[in-house]
């Protein structure tokens, strides 16, 4: 949820003309992961819930895509501490996903 924001806050300095493009892309990548982690947990079995952990990494990914491309249109100056933050939310999911499959 603080990367959510993170990218809720970074992205509201971003030109108008971008409301449409990048910032909703941003912003739906970046609320794609908790939403997916939900919903997986949220699900009848293991199977799922590592499923949906899938589909969180995946928008971990395209958040950390995104986020470069921020940059370097000169959008984002805070990259840095955004990507760290989208690392260790990937490390989390990962552990998660790692520890589940060790039960399976």
């Amino acid at each position: 949820m603080a990367l959510v924001t993170a990218i809720y806050s970074a992205s509201s300095r971003f030109p108008r003309d971008e409301q449409f493009g990048l910032t909703s892309q941003l912003r739906r990548a970046a609320i794609s992961v908790p939403a997916n982690i939900a919903e997986g947990a949220a699900r009848n079995g293991s199977k799922e819930f590592l499923h949906f952990l899938g589909i969180a990494s995946g928008s971990l990914s395209e958040l950390d895509t995104l986020v470069e491309l921020a940059h370097i249109l000169g959008y984002l100056d805070q990259r840095e501490e955004l990507q760290r933050q989208v690392d260790d939310v990937s490390g989390l999911v990962m552990g998660l996903a790692a520890s589940i499959r060790r039960k399976l």
